[in-house]
């Protein structure tokens, strides 16, 4: 999530980052998944973002060994010692997310719409029950990623976890 944060904070593209880091596009998808960053991957994210290493190094597994090793000089952070993500924070950038990946769906559901229009594919009898169906996944990506109703997240667990303590956890 921190590289994420830092990636739209210089207003980069996945692919500038792993162009600027000499890493792939994958490398930085997966590590902004919350993927382990190795000991390379994190050096070179850390001289490009300007941050100390430890930001991107998870501090169990293999890369404890970060500990026992001395930080190059070209990583000493120059603008934030550790910058971190808050909960606010995390919770706008997958707020962003969601709505993002649902533009994404409804581009897809009009470019096919489209293709089906400009063919004459409309006259099948079963593509009407396939178009209602998309259309029933689109009305419910779009509650669901514009936060129309509560679903059954975190916050709602906690809650039900709260009530059923009847006291806080």
């Amino acid at each position: 999530m921190i590289l994420r944060k830092l990636r739209l904070q210089h207003g980069w593209s996945q692919e500038q980052v792993a162009e600027f880091t000499d890493l792939s596009v994958r490398t930085i998808q997966r590590i902004e998944r919350g993927g382990q960053a190795s000991l390379e991957s994190a050096n070179a994210l850390a001289a490009v973002f300007q941050v100390d290493v430890s930001t991107f190094m998870n501090q169990s597994g293999e890369n404890s060994m970060l500990k026992d090793q001395e930080v190059p000089q070209g990583n000493q952070p120059s603008v934030e010692q550790n910058p971190q993500v808050s909960a606010e924070e995390k919770s706008a950038i997958n707020y962003v997310k969601g709505i993002k990946e649902f533009y994404g769906h409804l581009v897809m559901f009009v470019i096919f719409m489209a293709a089906f229009l400009i063919t004459g594919k409309f006259v099948h009898p079963q593509l009407k029950w396939l178009v209602l169906g998309w259309v029933a996944g689109l009305i419910i990506h779009a509650l669901v990623a514009f936060e129309v109703f509560g679903s059954f997240g975190t916050q709602w667990e906690k809650k039900q976890i709260d009530k059923k303590l009847g006291r806080k956890l």
